[in-house]
């Protein structure tokens, strides 16, 4: 048990032991260690914290929350053992930290030279009740908190014409099965035309590109002059589908050309945006440069960090208008923070006060109308006056299995989520008896019905090649590649984590060697034709983004020679493409298979999510409802273990943060 009479060492010697289980990162056992150097003497208890709180940021948590942490150390730090069973026991967090109560740890942290009560000293940690923070990340929090605080009040004047707008702009009332239905596209224009600051959420086929799109038209078509409207998003996959998507929409606009003219079709990454300064966590945009622009939107925000959130705010002029859009129930940002989650909590229950709501009827024609639907107050729920849910998924309209087993996980009945899987063409469960199980290998390969595998786009890449003595400036290299890719893109298979049996790296590797055994790959390692790789870093050199896929082909050189380049779209609307020579490429993954997270903003006819075969920190309704969402037409679920799927539903995403209380302030 830690105690104030520990020693430094036996506080260090716990520390590399769980290093070296896994449990902690060397970062994190090292800022213990320096710590200790600055301030000889230290609270071991203080300086377990500090770890702590480092540890839990690369887990997602903005801050240590210490009454969570004595309550179940081992869950809500995400320390499962993964060692020798005694040994591991030996070391688990929970005897560690027995013992030790809630009030001696935080008047442990309140002495301690190396913390600040709430952040009022330059000190390394800020303790703020029942929650420890790095000093940065406590900065990070207040700064956004303050941002938003300000936008939140910030009400705009709407024109008068607004009615008119709304209905040249959505023309014909919402049917559902042929009943009137509350159209919330409409309603959300509405709000967004009345605010600095608006957030839209919504799952997938809700509409918040369409929204999106005809907002910044009724924006663009009332303004007096033209705008400055920049469109982003946090990833480089997530930029090129919404440029993509927004491209395709524009064209449709009611509109006249001079409005359609102004509207922006390329979406940019965060970082481009803000101006990446190279070696460094800072951009060429902030408080004292700030971007040149007057409205401002954000898709996938879901996937922002806080950190990020943070410089993007900063960086705002106080007069443009900010939009975020993002699906709430979706896996949170790989870095710390869950600001989509935090600022969406009351989404669903609306909360809009009675003037909100009579202004909103008032002017869109629309009645303000769900079973979930809660009044609110304008002190107690400002945030909510500016958040408005998109409620009806076209995508997963109707007899939609998938539709209905997403929303059975999110709203986490797992009973009835394991029913529906055997009730619906669209939805399906195999049973893995193991690592070379004949069923796996048959989906892998191809599957039935609506269900495809990896033999689908090699079929395509080895059966409608062209004749070898065409040229490679013939149209016919060109739609030959599109058509691989356009067939690789329909089915995908996913995992809840990288290492392991079950994990991304060891079913890539047995994926190829299937795939080689079979005779449809050429090789199972190494560049070969037919291989699909990730983008894992941005390249603007290559004009390549993080999560843009790749695939390997031989194509012919001027002088009769096969060379292998790896074909990419340009995903911007264009139909072209973009081929690359292996060589030139250093930050690449094979991808056949592909984490969860990784898939955030895709779409796939076919997806496949196989699950670790024990209970994994990593599983929760966050990550099984993303999963599912990916697919359009076929979900299968793989279980090579029984029950992990009931209990991962159990099990939602919790990141600590005080982001909601500092806005309520």
């Amino acid at each position: 048990m830690i105690t104030a009479k520990t020693s430094i060492q036996e506080l260090q010697s716990l520390l590399q032991q769980w290093v070296e289980l896994g449990w902690l990162r060397s970062l994190d056992s090292a800022l213990a260690g320096f710590l200790a150097e600055q301030v000889p003497g230290a609270d071991p208890r203080v300086l377990l914290a500090a770890a702590l709180a480092s540890h839990q940021l690369g887990h997602g948590h903005v801050c240590l929350d210490l009454a969570a942490t004595l309550a179940e150390p081992d869950f809500a730090l995400s320390l499962p053992p993964e060692g020798e069973e005694g040994l591991a026991d030996a070391w688990l967090p929970s005897l560690w930290l027995a013992g030790l109560t809630l009030s001696d740890w935080q008047q442990a942290l309140a002495q301690s030279p190396l913390i600040a009560a709430k952040g009022e000293a330059e000190r390394p940690l800020v303790l703020s009740g029942e929650r420890l923070y790095l000093r940065r990340y406590w900065s990070y929090e207040q700064g956004v908190a303050e941002a938003l605080a300000a936008r939140i009040r910030d009400d705009r004047d709407v024109p008068d014409d607004l009615p008119v707008w709304l209905e040249r702009l959505f023309p014909e009332p919402l049917r559902i099965n042929g009943e009137r239905q509350t159209d919330w596209q409409k309603l959300a224009c509405a709000l967004a035309a009345s605010s600095g600051f608006t957030l839209i959420t919504g799952g997938p086929g809700t509409g918040k590109t369409t929204t999106v799109v005809r907002l910044l038209a009724l924006l663009q078509g009332t303004a007096s002059q033209p705008l400055r409207i920049r469109l982003a998003a946090p990833t480089g996959k997530a930029a090129a589908r919404l440029t993509e998507s927004i491209g395709n929409q524009v064209v449709r606009l009611p509109v006249n050309e001079t409005v359609r003219a102004h509207i922006p079709t390329e979406v940019s990454t965060l970082h481009r945006l803000l101006g990446s300064v190279p070696g460094s966590r800072h951009f060429r945009h902030h408080g004292g440069n700030p971007l040149p622009l007057d409205v401002l939107v954000v898709d996938e925000a879901s996937m922002i960090d806080l950190e990020m959130m943070h410089s993007l705010l900063m960086a705002l002029p106080a007069h443009a208008r900010l939009l975020l859009l993002g699906d709430k129930d979706q896996l949170a940002s790989v870095e710390a923070g869950a600001l989509l989650g935090d600022l969406c909590s009351q989404a669903e229950q609306g909360l809009y006060t009675p003037e909100r709501k009579a202004w909103l009827e008032a002017v869109s024609g629309e009645q303000v109308a769900h079973p979930s639907l809660l009044a609110g107050d304008s002190e107690r729920h400002a945030l909510a006056q500016r958040v408005l849910m998109l409620r009806y998924s076209r995508r997963f309209a109707g007899g939609s299995g998938i539709g209905r087993l997403a929303e059975a996980v999110n709203s986490q009945q797992a009973t009835l989520a394991r029913a529906l899987l055997g009730q619906y063409d669209d939805i399906a469960s195999v049973r893995i008896k193991g690592e070379q199980d004949s069923s796996l290998n048959r989906l892998l390969y191809g599957g039935r019905g609506k269900a495809l595998g990896y033999g689908h786009y090699l079929e395509v890449l080895n059966n409608t090649r062209p004749v070898v003595n065409t040229a490679f400036d013939d149209n016919a290299w060109h739609d030959w590649a599109d058509s691989v890719l356009t067939a690789f893109e329909r089915f995908r298979l996913l995992c809840a984590v990288r290492r392991g049996p079950w994990g991304v790296e060891g079913l890539n590797l047995r994926i190829a060697g299937l795939l080689h055994r079979r005779g449809l790959l050429s090789a199972a390692e190494g560049w070969y034709e037919g291989r699909p790789v990730l983008v894992t870093r941005n390249d603007y050199s290559l004009g390549l983004m993080n999560g843009d896929i790749g695939i390997a082909l031989r194509l012919p050189e001027q002088d009769g020679r096969a060379v292998l380049r790896v074909a990419f779209a340009r995903n911007d609307g264009s139909n072209e493409l973009r081929f690359v020579l292996p060589s030139r490429l250093s930050e690449v993954e094979t991808v056949f298979a592909m984490t969860v997270h990784k898939s955030q903003g895709s779409e796939f006819e076919h997806t496949a999510l196989i699950l670790p075969e024990a209970l994994n920190p990593v599983l929760t309704k966050e990550l099984l409802y993303t999963g599912i969402t990916r697919a359009s037409q076929h979900f299968t679920l793989l279980e090579p273990g029984r029950n992990v799927f009931e209990q991962a539903i159990a099990r939602r995403v919790e990141r600590r943060s005080g982001l909601l209380e500092s806005l309520q302030r």
